[in-house]
């Protein structure tokens, strides 16, 4: 068993940034601001908070909900785009 637990390995830094980008261009796919917003900021947030994790099962784990989470966020940004709002937010009207 303990052979078992030590055959996990972390991801590679290349696969974890390339992880990363993933999720940011599919935050960019939302119309919405504050949806899409909110993709980017939890994504951020979400790698910034397991960015001191040694223990190559913890960062597999992490790694691999991570990977399921941008699996629901790009079936998230298809049904957002089928059901946009036609009206921008006041946001993006003011950085305009």
């Amino acid at each position: 068993m303990a052979s078992a637990a030590s055959a996990v390995s972390a991801p590679s830094r290349a696969e974890v940034l390339g992880l990363l980008r993933s999720l940011l261009r599919t935050a960019a796919k939302f119309s919405d601001y504050n949806v899409r917003e909110y993709v980017r900021r939890r994504s951020l947030d979400g790698f910034r908070e397991n960015k001191e994790l040694y223990d190559p099962a913890a960062a597999a784990a992490a790694f691999a909900a991570a990977k399921s989470q941008l699996e629901v966020a790009r079936r998230q940004a298809v049904v957002y785009s089928l059901y946009a709002p036609k009206v921008k937010s006041v946001l993006e009207i003011k950085s305009i």
